[in-house]
Order: C-alpha cells, then structure tokens, then sequence
C-alpha cells in the first residue's frame, strides 16, 4: 500500500510520523510519499533527509503552494500499489489506525473508507466549519456518506484513473474519488492533540474551499439562481398585478414609487448574485482553456542507493 502524506511547515513531525508508518505497517509492503506543499527550504531539507536515509520514502516538492489536495493528488498518482491511504502530517490522525481502514476496505465493498473522529479535537469554531462544509460537499458529490469525509481516508488505487492528468487549479480528490465510484463508507478512528503548531486551515481557507468544490463540481448554483429568477419573475408578477392592473380596474391612481423602487431593489440584487456566480464559472473555464496545471513537481527526494540500483 501506498502512504500520501500533505506536508506543509511541519519539519518537527515528520521524523516520528514517518517511524510510526513504519511500526503500524510493518506486516504490509508499503511506501510513503511526502509531498512537500511549498512549504519552505526548511521543510523540504527535512524531507529529503529522510528521504535519503529511507528506501520506502519518496519526497514530492511542488514549485509552489498549491493546495492540500493538489499535494494529494501529486502523491496519489506517483503511487506503486493498490491501496492508497491519505494522512495530515500532524500527527492527528494516528498512524496506528491505519490498519482498521484497510481491514474494513478489505471485508467491505466499499471502495473509499474515511476514518472519523470519535471525539474531534478541535476546536468549537473549527467543528462547525468543518461540518458545515461536509454538509456542501454531500450536495456537491450526492453521496450520503460525504457527511463523513475527512483527510483519514483509504481507497483503492484504480480509482484516479477517472480523473485525467491536468484538472486545474481549486481540485478536491473528494470529489475526484466520487466521480469514479459511489461506495463510499467510514470507520471511527481516534484523533489526538494537534503535537506541534496549529492548523494551516484558516476559516476563510475552508470557505474558499467549499466555493471551489461547489462551482468546480456541480452546477447546483447555477440551478438555484434558475429557480431564484422564477420565484423572482412570479413575485414581479403578483406586485405588478397588486400595484397596477387592481387599481388601474378599480379607478385608482397607480402608486408607481413604492413599486418601481422594491422592484429595482429586487432585481438589481438578483442580477448581483447571477453575475457573480456566471464570474466563478467563467474564470474556471479561463484557467481550464489556459491549461493551468494544478501543481508542478519540481525536484524529487529518493534513496541514492535505489537510484543507482535503478541505473545499473
């Protein structure tokens, strides 16, 4: 099994994530890919550092800071095997869970298994963000067990051969996974203490997030704004019939202030939110005709000893 890990300014964890892999794995080939996420030279040195002394490490620097699942998806498709499992490098998630993951893929027919808190160690904000945006991508993916998602996730390697080489910018391998199967399934994990730092997801992070997935993955929006015009349309209708045909038939001036000013209120505010949500769709399709590629790996971090085994 494979092993991806997101890494970002996190050089302090990296040595005891890496062993505890190690131990919880040590029945089961395997290798772990650390992709560095433009963390930093002092990052990437401690990746190549273990990369190095490691033959079952692989080190992954991106040029630049592109993103939680854009780091995954450049580990997820460098992987050897059949089974991919997906951790943060806080130590949050503990390696030692790994295997109740890969037990319940392996007597299921679950085809991605997401490992979820018992009790999350988070905080209340945090929580609620965090719900709130699995709440959006159960819409987005139309898979009742999105609810459950999480970064702790296994799954079967095939799986990213439903999405193609170049994605753009703004993915979720979430949403990726559901395009190529609908088994989804959890397990409850233990998650501990955040051992060093604090969080890199910032809330306005999470929102960007939850508007990259639901206009890069559904056009949801798109039908609501749809249903708002007809909502909008019939109440222009009722009004133009409550301020103009009712008096005009009665013999009573026509009160045209009160109304002309709600409906120019109205339906400037529609046309706002339209035009706003036409712009997200409209710079998505720019960058995707552009060909902006979501990450680029600039250097690589392998045993020197299997590279020259390689060569020969």
């Amino acid at each position: 099994m494979s092993v991806v890990v997101p890494v970002y300014k996190s050089p302090g964890t990296l040595n005891e994530l890496v062993r505890r892999i190690h131990e919880s794995l040590r029945e089961t080939e395997h290798e772990i890919l650390l992709v560095d996420d433009g963390s930093g030279s002092t990052t990437w040195s401690s990746v190549r550092e273990i990369a190095s002394l490691d033959p079952a490490v692989t080190g992954l620097r991106l040029g630049r800071n592109s993103g939680q699942h854009s780091a995954l998806i450049a580990g997820v498709r460098r992987a050897s095997f059949p089974v991919v499992v997906t951790l943060d490098d806080d130590l949050q998630n503990p390696p030692e869970e790994i295997p109740r993951l890969l037990e319940h893929l392996r007597v299921t027919t679950a085809e991605v298994v997401y490992g979820i808190p018992k009790h999350v160690a988070q905080g209340r904000w945090r929580r609620l963000s965090s719900w709130s945006i699995r709440r959006v991508m159960q819409s987005v993916l139309g898979v009742s067990e999105a609810i459950n998602m999480s970064s702790f996730r296994a799954f079967r390697t095939q799986l990213r051969d439903a999405f193609g080489s170049n994605l753009g910018p703004g993915v979720s391998l979430d949403a990726l996974l559901a395009w190529g199967t609908d088994q989804f399934s959890a397990v409850y994990v233990d998650h501990a203490e955040r051992a060093v730092g604090r969080s890199n997801y910032s809330l306005r992070k999470l929102l960007a997030f939850a508007i990259d997935s639901v206009t890069g993955y559904t056009t949801l929006p798109l039908r609501a704004v749809s249903s708002l015009g007809f909502i909008t349309a019939f109440m222009g209708f009722v009004l133009m019939v409550v301020f103009v045909f009712v008096p005009f038939l009665r013999g009573i001036s026509v009160q045209g202030f009160p109304f002309l000013a709600s409906t120019i209120i109205l339906f400037a505010g529609i046309q706002l939110v339209t035009l706003g949500i036409m712009g997200e769709y409209l710079a998505r399709m720019h960058f995707r005709i552009m060909n902006r590629p979501e990450y680029l790996i600039v250097e690589q971090a392998k045993d020197q000893r299997q590279l020259s085994e390689n060569d020969d």
